[in-house]
């Protein structure tokens, strides 16, 4: 059985945007990020919380009564072979609505999978804090966290 070129080359990147607001700094670099894995010929799909309907993840094994959004979510990511994830930086963190999205996630959407990180900040240091923790849940989850990393400061 032979591959055609586009079976060889094909891959899937999903990219997260952890942040709510409308305009959203986060999501267009994100956009941005994508466009680059589009120009490479990535299939990508933007994954924009703000357009998910996700309960808080409360660690109970029952998940009957989860919205749609939580599988729908799960099933996006776990299809991709690569994952970019962005995050406004509040207060030295990332965002709560990407920790949470996360938390419920697991090894099932992230083990093996190659992650990006995208930080976005209004201050002059950039998300570092925020994408040093991204990273050390990137490998918790055995990810292959990239090493470059995208960090915009001043994001006014």
């Amino acid at each position: 059985m032979s591959m055609t070129d586009n079976e060889l080359h094909s891959c899937k990147i999903v990219g997260i945007s952890g942040s709510l607001r409308s305009g959203s700094y986060t999501t267009l670099a994100v956009a941005l990020a994508l466009q680059g894995a589009k120009e490479l010929k990535c299939d990508t799909k933007l994954i924009n919380l703000r357009e998910y309907q996700l309960v808080f993840c409360d660690g109970k094994g029952d998940e009957s009564q989860f919205p749609k959004d939580v599988f729908r979510l799960r099933q996006e990511v776990k299809q991709a072979q690569g994952i970019i994830l962005g995050t406004p930086e509040y207060h030295g963190g990332y965002s709560g609505v990407l920790k949470n999205a996360l938390d419920l996630m697991g090894f099932e959407e992230f083990e093996g999978k190659m992650l990006g990180l995208v930080g976005v900040s209004g201050g002059t240091m950039g998300a570092f804090s925020a994408l040093e923790s991204l990273r050390n849940i990137g490998r918790a989850l055995h990810a292959w966290v990239v090493l470059d990393q995208a960090s915009i400061p001043r994001a006014w």
